[in-house]
C-alpha cells in the first residue's frame, strides 16, 4: 500500500532524506535553463491548487513558475475570491480541490487550518505558511547556507527579532540536524515552548547542537556564521505595530551588530523587509546579504519540494 506525502513542517522530510533532496534542487537549479521539452517532467499535466488566506509574493510566484516549469499548471484562490470567504468549511474545499487538482498549497493563519486541510485532502498538502511553522521558507535558508559554506554543520547560527513562525522552523531544523541555533527574542516575544522542548530532546539523542535563548542579540550574533531575521510585524499584527516597535528597539540587524558574527558571516532575510527596523538597508543590500539569493532560490525548492510529494510513500 501507499500514501500520499504532505509537507506540513520541515519533520515531514526525514532529516535523513533533506540532503538528496537539496542535491536535487541545485540539480532544478543548474539544469533551470537546459531543460529538454521531450524529457518527462513529474508534474507534466497536473495542476496545482494554492489556496491562500494571506497575501504572497514569494510562495506564491515560486509554486506557480515551478509548477509550469515542472510541466504542469496552478489554480489561485484567494479567501475573497472563493467559499472560504464566506465560512464553507475547510473539510468541504479541501475535498472538492482534491477532486479537481493534484496537490494544494496552503498559505494560512493557524496551523490547524493546514492540518485539516492535509486531513481531508486525498492529494498532497503543502504548508506555504501558517503562523506556526514556515518549512519553505527555512527549506530554502537552509539551502542557500549549504550551497554558501557547503555544508549545515560547523556552523554557529543566530535568529534576531521575533520568536514567530520562522524561528519555530529554525528551531525545528535545529534539533533535526544538531544545529548550534541562538535566538535573541524580547520578553513576551518567544517561540513556542512545545517545539523548543520538541528540538533539545532531538538534540540530545543525536548527541550535538544547541539552542539558546537570550534578550541580548549582540550574545546571539558573537561568532555567528548565519544571522537571520524577520519583520517585527507579521501579517495579521499589523495592530500591533507601534508597540511591537517599541519592545523590538535595538534588534536591528545593522553594521554595528553583524561586526560580532564570524569574519565570513552572512545575513538572511525572508523578505519583504521594512528597511531601518528589523535590518538597514546598507546591510541588506551590503556584500554580506543573502537575501537575493535566498529569495531566488525559493524557486528551485518549491520544484524540489513539489517533486518529492509527488512521490507515493509507503504506507
Amino acid at each position: 500500500m501507499t500514501a500520499k506525502r504532505d509537507f506540513l513542517t520541515l519533520a515531514d522530510v526525514p532529516a535523513e532524506a533533506w540532503p538528496a533532496l537539496w542535491d536535487r534542487t541545485w540539480e532544478l537549479e543548474r539544469d533551470r535553463d537546459h531543460a529538454h521539452a521531450d524529457r518527462v517532467r513529474p508534474f507534466d499535466r497536473k495542476t496545482l491548487a494554492l489556496v491562500f488566506e494571506k497575501a504572497s509574493t514569494r510562495t506564491r510566484v515560486s509554486f506557480e513558475v515551478a509548477a509550469t516549469e515542472l510541466g504542469g499548471a496552478s489554480s489561485y484562490l484567494s479567501s475573497d475570491g472563493s467559499q472560504l470567504g464566506r465560512g464553507e468549511p475547510v473539510a468541504d474545499t479541501a475535498r472538492v480541490l482534491a477532486s479537481y487538482c493534484h496537490a494544494i498549497v496552503v498559505r494560512t493563519f493557524a496551523q490547524a487550518r493546514v492540518a485539516d486541510f492535509a486531513r481531508h485532502a486525498a492529494v498532497p498538502v503543502i504548508n506555504g505558511l501558517s503562523d506556526q511553522h514556515h518549512p519553505c521558507q527555512v527549506a530554502t535558508d537552509l539551502y542557500t547556507v549549504r550551497r554558501h559554506f557547503g555544508d549545515l554543520a560547523g556552523r554557529t547560527y543566530a535568529w534576531i527579532g521575533d520568536g514567530n513562525n520562522m524561528a519555530n522552523s529554525w528551531i525545528e531544523a535545529a534539533g533535526m540536524f544538531g544545529l548550534d541555533l541562538r535566538l535573541a527574542c524580547p520578553d513576551g516575544y518567544l517561540p513556542d515552548a512545545g517545539i523548543l522542548q520538541t528540538a533539545r530532546t532531538a538534540q540530545r539523542a543525536l548527541g550535538r547542537g544547541s539552542i539558546t535563548l537570550t534578550t541580548e542579540p549582540r550574545e546571539a550574533a558573537a561568532g555567528a556564521h548565519v544571522i537571520s531575521t524577520d519583520v517585527w510585524a507579521s501579517m495579521g499584527q499589523e495592530a500591533e505595530a507601534a508597540r511591537r516597535r517599541a519592545a523590538f528597539a535595538g534588534y536591528c540587524v545593522d553594521a554595528a551588530l553583524l561586526a560580532h558574527a564570524a569574519p565570513d558571516g552572512i545575513v538572511l532575510h525572508c523578505l519583504p523587509a521594512h528597511r531601518g527596523e528589523e535590518i538597514t538597508g546598507d546591510v541588506l543590500d551590503g556584500p554580506r546579504s543573502l537575501a537575493w539569493v535566498q529569495a531566488a532560490n525559493r524557486l528551485h525548492v518549491a520544484k524540489a519540494v513539489l517533486e518529492w510529494v509527488m512521490q507515493p510513500r509507503a504506507a
